[in-house]
């Protein structure tokens, strides 16, 4: 039970402590209290200090929400997901949470889901609480709804994809699903596989396209095979599609690790593959589980705490300029090399 619910020994609700109840101990007017914790707001020394040993010993906190609603902003920011717990998305929840805490914002995650009820939910929540900002981190929401909260005056930063009037960061999963294609074409592969994600987010459409496209290119023969989400049941479907009839690809890249997970998993205990000898595997994402012993995968690398600064900079900067034009930031993601993989691996002979 909270602090607002609780009864003390009188019998009767305790509240929480008030600017005035520190303003009455500190003997200065309830205005006083409010300048002192008000940056650079004109206040005495001696007041000051006055008030806040008087805060501190009566354990009172600034009421950051009335702040918000008389400033018609709180410091909210809005982390818009679909299906947080999963894969790379989970990672980054939690360092965009600890970031937006640093610099002083109360980070709100909703899981949006997918159907049109949950979305105009999430719509009203953010724009009804006057949200600092919307943070979307999948590829789910519609662009009316970064459109409505645009024109509501909310600064929008989407992650992976690009939407007309708001600030983007992306990783290069062009780049990334091309170097993909090339080390294995280089490695003397010529029968590769695509697991993909019928989900359909223009990140992962991104990577599809790229990979197909560059394979083909280098003359390689490409079998494609799509799960019904990214995630690890997908990659289970996709493995299925690309194993189980005819001749089995000799490399499969992955749009993403969950993915890779299944394929390597159905691989290895239901085709009696052995990775990386008979197939193998490149991911992307570089989540943790792709460092255990039962998965050594070879993936193309996401830094959750660099997207983190970056957003944290976007809105600093969108603050400071606000009719400034959108800003676009790419950035590069690495290939981490483990043993689903090695550039040094060859055809068999």
């Amino acid at each position: 039970m909270s602090d607002r619910g609780k009864k003390g020994r009188s019998g009767k609700r305790r509240g929480f402590v008030s600017a005035l109840q520190v303003a009455r101990k500190a003997g200065v007017s309830r205005s006083a209290v409010s300048r002192s914790f008000t940056p650079g707001a004109s206040v005495a020394e001696d007041t000051r200090e006055k008030v806040i040993r008087a805060a501190a010993e009566l354990g009172y906190h600034v009421n950051d929400l009335a702040r918000g609603l008389l400033a018609r902003q709180s410091r909210l920011v809005g982390l818009i997901a679909t299906r947080p717990e999963i894969g790379f998305r989970a990672q980054l929840t939690a360092e965009l949470s600890k970031a937006l805490i640093r610099r002083g914002n109360v980070p709100v995650l909703i899981n949006v889901g997918e159907s049109a009820a949950e979305l105009a939910a999430a719509q009203q929540t953010l724009l009804g609480y006057r949200a600092e900002a919307s943070v979307i981190l999948t590829g789910s929401p519609s662009s009316e709804f970064v459109d409505l909260a645009r024109r509501n005056g909310q600064p929008v930063i989407v992650l992976g994809r690009s939407e007309p009037g708001a600030d983007q960061i992306r990783s290069d999963g062009t780049r990334a699903a091309r170097q993909a294609a090339r080390l294995f074409v280089e490695s003397g592969l010529t029968r590769l596989g695509l697991a993909g994600s019928r989900s359909g987010t223009p990140a992962i459409v991104e990577r599809e396209q790229a990979f197909r496209a560059e394979a083909l290119k280098l003359g390689a023969e490409v079998r494609t095979a799509q799960g019904a989400d990214s995630d690890y049941e997908g990659g289970l479907a996709a493995a299925r599609a690309l194993i189980g009839g005819g001749r089995a690809p000799e490399g499969i890249f992955c749009v993403n690790d969950p993915i890779a997970f299944g394929v390597m998993d159905h691989a290895r205990l239901v085709a009696g593959l052995t990775v990386p000898r008979d197939l193998k595997v490149i991911g992307f994402d570089d989540v943790p589980e792709a460092q255990w012993l039962n998965y050594r995968l070879t993936t193309f690398r996401q830094d959750p705490a660099a997207i983190a600064r970056k957003v944290v900079a976007l809105l600093d900067q969108r603050q400071a300029e606000p009719e400034r034009a959108p800003f676009a930031v790419k950035l590069t993601a690495p290939l981490i090399l483990r043993d689903s993989f090695t550039i040094a691996q060859t055809k068999d002979p």
